[in-house]
């Protein structure tokens, strides 16, 4: 008997792990079923995508949609429909929200609230705090959870594990690999409280400066070592913490995020105000030389958006009392297809980046590859349209961009969320069926 597909996509070409092949692809029950060559009549639903690349379903790691407590900013609806227009299949949110993911009751309920919200699949990451340490091994095993994140330095929120003999204890607890926010919080104190009245949004990226990053990435990996926990850090942002991560790859993994990459001080500053303003900062163009050069050299291992919406009215305010972050869910893809254009990296390396890397290091279950029993998440693009970021195509609740009015060329055309067409056109499309990610050394 002739198998019959819930889906079929045909005439593409599709990323395999093995490279680019022009190959078919049949979808049963959210899974891949078949890659090969099917008929159109297999299929209760068959499209023609040619001229369109299939990608793995790319996966943010790192992502701010600040619900609970600050809506006004994002919320996980909206967030998530930025993420599928985008391209993004699942992420990883962040839990500085308000009250903080610190505790059971807090994840269950941020899982509730996505509950047929998220158009894409999802989890969160539990904070680590000096009140629940005692308990954060246990918090990283529930479901729905993405392990444990640290903020070494203060950002957004309150939460903040600054002290050596805490964050010790904290890399003693748990077996999952930890995320890290690297800043030294004692320079960050200094540095603001000699701040002048009058200060430019210039002078961002010299007051949380190159030290206050090496000082505490070097203090993090020393621990990491003596504590033997493998630990993650998050948006690196300077050269001289490359080769220290260089040489501590059997226990740390890093990010990157495009900002880091598309933008350089002092010019971004210069042109976009407050918007350019995230911690850790933009630097000036020798940090973003370094950055490409380790990413042709293999060293990152995951792209996260670091997604970061604040209103235009709270960005407007006069430094620093603007708020740090800005959005970029929805134009990682456009932007990292642009450099695949540009020749600044493969598409084999944008899918380890946003894919392949992501499944890797977290211990995603069932994603990160086009292969059969995988969920048939798929990210479609078109490597030769040229389009314009416009704020109308934005789906963030910000309604803002770093990148507006840039021209770029590859774009998300179609989205796939486990057979379930999330997103086309540049529009959410269907109900919101964005499940829990799995993670394969958790409870599920």
């Amino acid at each position: 008997m002739t198998q019959v597909y819930d889906l079929i996509l045909k005439n593409a070409d599709v990323f395999l792990p093995s490279g680019l092949a022009s190959v078919d692809i049949g979808v049963c029950n959210g899974k891949i079923e078949a890659i090969g060559s099917l008929n159109d009549s297999q299929g209760e639903i068959s499209r023609d995508l040619t001229g369109l690349t299939i990608l793995p379903g790319f996966i943010d790691s790192q992502v701010h949609f600040r619900e609970p407590g600050m809506e006004h900013k994002e919320d996980l609806a909206t967030g998530a429909d930025a993420a599928v227009v985008g391209g993004i299949t699942s992420v990883f949110e962040m839990p500085n929200t308000n009250p903080t993911t610190t505790t059971e009751t807090a994840l269950a309920d941020k899982l509730a609230r996505a509950k047929g919200r998220m158009a894409c699949d999802h989890a969160f990451f539990v904070g680590a705090s000096p009140e629940n340490i005692d308990i954060i091994e246990d918090l990283e095993d529930l479901p729905g959870s993405a392990g444990v994140k640290v903020f070494m330095g203060s950002s957004t929120g309150t939460l903040l594990v600054e002290r050596e003999e805490l964050l010790e204890e904290v890399l003693r607890r748990g077996h999952r690999r930890a995320s890290f926010h690297s800043e030294d919080e004692d320079m960050l104190r200094a540095q603001y409280s000699a701040l002048e009245e009058e200060t430019h949004v210039r002078e961002h990226h010299k007051i949380r400066c190159i030290e206050a990053a090496v000082t505490s990435t070097e203090r993090l990996l020393r621990l990491a070592k003596k504590t033997q926990r493998q630990v993650h850090v998050l948006h690196i942002s300077t050269a001289e913490e490359l080769p220290m991560l260089s040489a501590n790859r059997a226990f740390a993994t890093c990010e990157i995020t495009p900002n880091h990459l598309s933008l350089a001080a002092p010019d971004c500053y210069n042109q976009l105000g407050t918007k350019a303003q995230m911690n850790p900062p933009v630097r000036d163009a020798r940090h973003q030389v370094a950055l490409w050069g380790a990413i042709r050299n293999g060293l990152f291992d995951v792209i996260g958006s670091d997604h970061a919406p604040h209103t235009l009215e709270e960005k407007a305010k006069t430094y620093p009392s603007s708020p740090s972050g800005m959005p970029g869910v929805q134009t990682t893809v456009p932007l990292m297809l642009q450099a695949v254009n540009e020749g600044k990296l493969t598409l084999a390396r944008l899918v380890d980046l946003l894919a392949t890397g992501p499944q890797r290091i977290f211990g995603i279950q069932n994603k990160g590859r086009i292969s059969p029993g995988y969920d048939a998440d798929f990210t479609i693009v078109d490597l030769n349209r040229t389009e314009t970021v416009t704020n109308k195509w934005l789906k963030s609740r910000a309604g803002w961009s770093p990148y507006e009015n840039q021209t770029l060329k590859g774009w998300p055309e179609i989205t796939y969320v486990r057979g379930q067409l999330a997103a086309e056109g540049g529009e959410r499309v269907g109900p919101a069926l964005g499940e829990p990610v799995k993670f394969i050394h958790a409870k599920n």
